[in-house]
């Protein structure tokens, strides 16, 4: 018989496959991170079934339900078999239900050693809000963020130091969102359950490094907010301030953004215009439509970066009382070198 578990018993485990057997809509709105999805029953079908269950009655519901899973058990075994491939799969549905016990018994039934997920994702989901929001500044490592206007490089930055082995938090990448109202040209960005997921995720895996690397984001990025206590061990972390020309800034945040298809890129850009728009003074409104017409990006940019960004960029700063180490950022690999120096020079690298 299949043995059931909660998601505190199993989080450590690296012996494990995480089977969603949820609908495919289900899944991409949220899952376990790391989770294959093998549903039971697609869209569709799980349409079917809960309008029978609440228009007909639960047991037609429930005959249905039996009818179009028998004819897919076979093929689902299978599916579950080459994904784990010996390696003992979770099972786990909304909340711990039939979908995840009626697979997790035919597993056995099969020969395949299961666990379910007690309580299901909803279980899962409470372990992550619980998580969230127990947590404070005090438990995270020393932060190291890093400042900067629009176009300096940042984020960029922040990978590169990633690819090098530093403790990198990208909230951005967790987000999938740049983080300015032009954020999510050509991305997906996340709803807040994926990005508490993820969040989580990441932060259990940098506990216990000397210290944490993100970009000063503000508490909203994108579609999600960022935890109260990020952002207050954000007000007591070292500052570091990125610098670069305006003619860089201009051709990073160009080449950031700019999408293969010229017609979507310019379509994108008009709309996250107009969510800024009424914050420019006309002659800035007149410049930067004249140019959206003309498709003049490199001009726009500027514009934009110089009259708009940058004001509220050194707005912002004034809320930072720690001093800042100014790094130049014309030269990224350079930059990340000297980062690097610095940090080992006022003791923040071991």
């Amino acid at each position: 018989m299949f043995s059931e578990m909660t998601y505190e018993e199993l989080r450590d485990r690296k012996d494990l496959v995480w089977i969603d057997v949820r609908s495919e809509g289900e899944f991409e709105e949220s899952m376990i991170p790391g989770s294959f999805n093998v549903p039971l029953f697609n869209n569709e079908e799980r349409a079917q079934i809960g309008t029978l269950y609440k228009q007909v009655s639960p047991e037609r519901a429930r005959w249905t339900g039996l009818e179009i899973a028998s004819r897919k058990l076979p093929d689902l075994v299978r599916q579950i078999a080459n994904l784990t491939e010996g390696i003992t799969p979770v099972i786990y549905c909304w909340r711990g239900g039939m979908r995840s016990k009626t697979v997790a018994t035919v597993l056995d039934l099969m020969g395949i050693k299961a666990i379910r997920l007690a309580g299901g994702y909803r279980g899962y989901r409470q372990y992550v809000t619980n998580s969230l929001t127990l947590r404070s500044a005090a438990d995270l490592p020393p932060l190291i963020v890093i400042h900067g206007m629009t176009g300096v490089g940042k984020t960029t930055l922040l990978r590169m130091l990633a690819e090098e082995g530093e403790p990198v938090l990208d909230l951005e990448g967790l987000a999938r969102h740049r983080g300015s109202v032009f954020g999510g040209i050509g991305l997906n960005p996340a709803n807040q359950r994926q990005f508490d997921s993820l969040l989580i995720d990441e932060l259990e895996s940098l506990y216990g490094q000397p210290y944490i690397l993100m970009e000063a984001e503000s508490k909203r990025v994108g579609r999600v907010t960022v935890p109260d206590f990020l952002m207050e061990a954000k007000r007591t972390a070292i500052n570091v301030e990125l610098v670069a020309p305006i003619s860089v800034r201009i051709l990073r945040t160009l080449d950031q953004y700019k999408l293969a298809d010229d017609e979507a890129f310019q379509e994108s850009v008009v709309r996250a215009v107009a969510f800024i728009q009424k914050r420019f003074s006309p002659d800035l409104r007149h410049r930067v439509y004249a140019w959206m017409d003309e498709r003049a990006y490199e001009p726009l940019i500027g514009a934009l970066l110089e009259e708009y960004y940058d004001p509220r960029y050194e707005y912002a700063r004034r809320d930072y009382e720690r001093p800042f180490l100014i790094v130049d950022a014309t030269n990224l690999q350079e930059a990340s070198s000297h980062l690097r120096n610095e940090l080992l020079r006022i003791g923040q690298v071991s």
